[in-house]
Parts: C-alpha cells; structure tokens; sequence
C-alpha cells in the first residue's frame, strides 16, 4: 500500500509598500527581509529606486518593493521618484500603506490616500500604522477609524518596524493573500539588485549619515568597477557625483579626513554584507547637470522620462 504525498502549495508575488517620506518604510523591508538592503537614515527621501528584499513566510516567498515615499515633487529627480513609488504600487499584488502614527493624518498622507484607488484596482491595500510606541491608544483607534472612512483597507496593522512589534503578523498575513505560484529567487538570495547597486546605496548611506544638513540631496554613488581578487577579495571603485565644486570640498573635507572616514564605514558595512573582504576606492566628481543626464536615472532605477514636468 503506496500512501500518496500532499504536493506542497508554494506562493508567491510583490508586496508594495508606499508611504510619506519617512514613514520607515526601508525599515519595515529590512526587518521583514532579515537583512540590510535598503538605505535607512534619518532623513527623507532616501530610497530612489525600487528596492526589492525577498522574505520567506512559510511555503510563501514575498517579494518586497521598497518605494520612493510619496510627496508633492518639485524638480525632475522628485517626479521621476514619486512615478517610480505609484508605478511599484500598480504592479504589485499587495500594496501595503505605511503611515507615522504619532504624525497622523498629514495631507502627505491624505494625498496618497486620494491617489490609492487609481493604482488599486481590486489589489487587496492593507494600513500599517507604525511607531506605535510613540502614541497613546485612543488616539491610535481614532486615527485607525479616520484613516478607513477614507479608504477601505482590507486589514488594518498596529507595528513597530524598528522594534519588530506586529511586523510577523503582518507578514504572516501577506504570505495568505498571494496568489499560487513557484518561487521566484532561489531561497537564499535577499534582493534582486545587483550587488553593484546595493553597495553604491550603502556608500551614500554613509555619505548622508556623515553630512548632516551640510549638503543637499544632490549627490549620487555610482559603482563604476567591481574586480575579483585571486585571493577572494573584491575591489570595488565608486564615483560620486555632485552638482557644485563646493560640494566637492565637503565630501573631502579637511585633508580628505572626511571622504576616508566615509569609505571606512562604507567597506566595513559592504563587508559585513558579502561576507568577504573589499577594497573601497571612492572618487567625487563634480557633474553641475547630473540631475538631468538620462544615464544617471538609470543607474538609479529610475525612469528618466518620468521626471517630465
């Protein structure tokens, strides 16, 4: 007597997560995925490009897409982010809206609200309020009953992306509601960037980290030689765009203290990440029209037509 095996039902699809600048949307992809691939600091609209993290659920691998956060663009670069968010959202199977919960219902958010039901279209849209270590409960259940009068969510998450509160709830559920499929990345990959990309994001990580408010988000890291070493080692040369000479001086700093303190912490992170040892050289050139050479959105990701006024 043969006893017949169950197939496993394997699944698979994208999940979207849009939000304001901000909302901890990289953090949420990186404790989701279990690792770093997605630039997290302090300030706004650091992620530009599509960033996708690969977790495992289960049977279920979900597929991460890490938006631009949504907000009102003013220059080409702004425009062609936000189309890439709205364009990540209209692919997906699953769109996740991530919100602030001690900001509340801003009129960023109230803007992407207005904007779900086009990009929609019968996808299952769960609301993830998160920081919610930051906020009293009854304002919580107030803002959660605001929010759904504006939209209707198919699941409503109290999280803690940073902490991990409600993070495993929420992607317990996302693996139920994508759709039957085989897998699409081999089980230990974590992203589907090429490693090119992910370390010239880890580099500019640690260039807006160093900089604070000294300069502007006109600036960009470009991998532009990645060579194996006989001995297993990597030597990886990056070049730095800026818009302005001035801006060159800063990255430097004085008698390139700063620019080598930024590439230390660069290799140690990309480093940690390969599992091997690297050679990090970083240049800075000054390019005063970067912002508008079709070559450098792609580098990025992003489409160089949709920052189109």
């Amino acid at each position: 007597m043969t006893t017949e095996l169950t197939p496993i039902t394997t699944r698979c699809g994208t999940i979207a997560v849009v939000g304001a600048p901000n909302a901890g949307k990289s953090t949420l992809l990186n404790r989701m995925v279990g690792a770093k691939v997605s630039i997290v600091t302090h300030k706004v609209q650091t992620t530009r490009t599509r960033i996708r993290g690969v977790a495992l659920a289960g049977e279920a691998q979900i597929v991460f897409v890490d938006t631009p956060g949504l907000f009102k663009p003013r220059r080409r670069l702004d425009r062609a982010m936000v189309a890439a968010a709205w364009g990540g959202a209209a692919d997906a199977d699953v769109i996740v809206l991530l919100i602030e919960a001690h900001r509340g219902l801003t009129e960023g958010v109230k803007r992407i609200l207005d904007g779900l039901p086009a990009v929609a279209k019968g996808r299952k849209v769960a609301l993830a309020i998160n920081k919610i270590d930051r906020t009293e409960a009854p304002k919580l259940l107030k803002l959660t009953q605001e929010i759904n009068e504006r939209f209707e969510f198919s699941k409503t998450f109290m999280i803690s992306a940073e902490k991990g509160h409600g993070v495993e709830a929420l992607r317990d559920w996302l693996a139920m509601e994508l759709p039957e499929s085989p897998w699409l990345y081999p089980e230990d990959q974590l992203a589907d960037l090429p490693m090119r990309m992910i370390a010239a994001e880890m580099t500019r990580e640690k260039l807006t980290l160093r900089l604070h408010q000294e300069l502007p988000y006109q600036l960009t890291v470009e991998t532009e030689m990645w060579t194996e070493k006989p001995d297993g080692s990597a030597r990886i040369d990056q070049l730095i765009y800026v818009s302005r000479p001035g801006h060159k001086g800063i990255i430097l700093g004085n008698k390139g203290e700063t620019i080598k303190a930024i590439g230390q912490s660069a290799r140690a992170e990309i480093e940690e990440f390969l599992g091997r040892k690297v050679h990090l050289f970083l240049q800075v050139k000054v390019r005063e029209n970067w912002l508008d050479e079709a070559e450098r959105y792609s580098e990025m990701g992003l489409d160089f037509k949709d920052g189109n006024a």
